[in-house]
């Protein structure tokens, strides 16, 4: 490890350590031990792609906060997605969280640098009408029952990929999302959920149940037919032979299906923000919607759906307005005077 080589004085103390070697070394020490394979590969790919070309050569003693807003200011320029230099500056921050904690730094120049703008653009959503056209052009698809869940709860592709038929509860209706299905480096395989939040109690309703329970009977039938070729692998959702399935495939036939319904391209994670826009319009809390959809923070919620709640503020204000300064029947029947409006 970084650490031990700097106690051994294999490595300088004073900061002469290039960000390259402490990227280096905190991917391999650090991270590799606290994040998924396929998020370190993420990581990497942009510390490849976007700090090392200009940064990696320096020493950490020359790194300076001039350094970091120059970077991100022509990632920017460069037409670089706003989401994207936001991750550039987090990324750099952690790393040199790690080094102060190894002692070859005393402050933070990532933290230090200008935030960038959040310039969020929103998200596509299904209307109503096209949330109906979506389930009606699923019908008869396999995996029907899939699409309903993820546009009724809101579910990652990779949550609702991996639920078993024990997370299934049928006298209460409750789903319990603990896992996750993806494809990394050694195929198909099932982790925990991305976040502690992440997993969570989702009550259905009574019609989603109904879904559900015709989806079981119809994955009976199928294995009843297969036989000995059907692979008992415990999903609730599987592919003609009982196998889990790939999420890469999933994507394919969202598509044909959005194609289907003539709604054109959309991605898979806007059913995600589908079913978020639509609890929203029907009155559903955010603290609820957070819930729901597992987010780390109802912050993190609002950051992403907050826009979403225009309509409502105005009509709180509206609300609070009639409560305190419109006339009651009983005010008005006695014809009494109104209250001016507290100055």
């Amino acid at each position: 490890m970084l650490q031990r080589q700097i106690d051994d004085g294999l490595l300088p103390k004073d900061g002469n350590i290039t960000l390259s070697l402490l990227f280096e070394r905190w991917s391999q020490d650090v991270m590799r031990h606290q994040v998924e394979e396929t998020t370190l590969s993420n990581y990497m790919s942009v510390v490849r792609h976007h700090i090392l070309p200009a940064l990696g050569h320096k020493k950490l003693v020359e790194l300076n906060v001039n350094d970091i807003d120059r970077l991100l200011s022509t990632k920017r320029d460069c037409g670089l997605a706003p989401s994207t230099v936001r991750r550039i500056r987090t990324i750099l921050a952690q790393c040199l969280d790690q080094a102060i904690r190894w002692g070859l730094l005393f402050k933070n120049v990532a933290s230090l640098s200008r935030t960038p703008k959040s310039m969020r653009t929103e998200g596509r959503t299904f209307s109503r009408d096209q949330a109906h056209q979506f389930l009606n052009a699923t019908q008869g698809n396999r995996l029907a029952a899939l699409y309903a869940l993820m546009l009724c709860t809101g579910l990652r592709r990779g949550e609702a990929l991996g639920l078993m038929w024990p997370d299934f509860d049928r006298d209460t209706g409750i789903i319990r999302v603990s896992r996750q299905l993806k494809r990394d480096s050694r195929g198909l395989v099932t982790s925990d959920t991305k976040t502690f939040r992440s997993r969570r109690a989702v009550n259905l309703p009574r019609p989603m149940i109904l879904v559900l329970l015709e989806h079981e009977q119809r994955q009976v039938h199928e294995r009843e037919r297969r036989g000995a070729r059907w692979r008992d692998s415990g999903f609730i959702f599987t592919t003609g032979n009982g196998a889990p399935v790939d999420p890469r495939n999933f994507s394919r036939d969202f598509r044909k299906v959005c194609d289907a319904a003539g709604l054109g391209h959309w991605h898979p994670h806007e059913l995600r923000h589908s079913a978020a826009s639509l609890m929203l319009a029907q009155w559903v809390a955010l603290h609820i919607v957070s819930q729901v959809l597992g987010h780390s923070s109802i912050r993190m919620t609002s950051d992403v759906y907050g826009h979403l709640l225009e309509p409502d503020r105005q009509g709180a204000a509206e609300a609070m307005g009639a409560l305190l300064w419109e006339e009651s029947d009983d005010a008005a029947s006695q014809d009494s005077p109104r209250s001016a409006p507290p100055q």
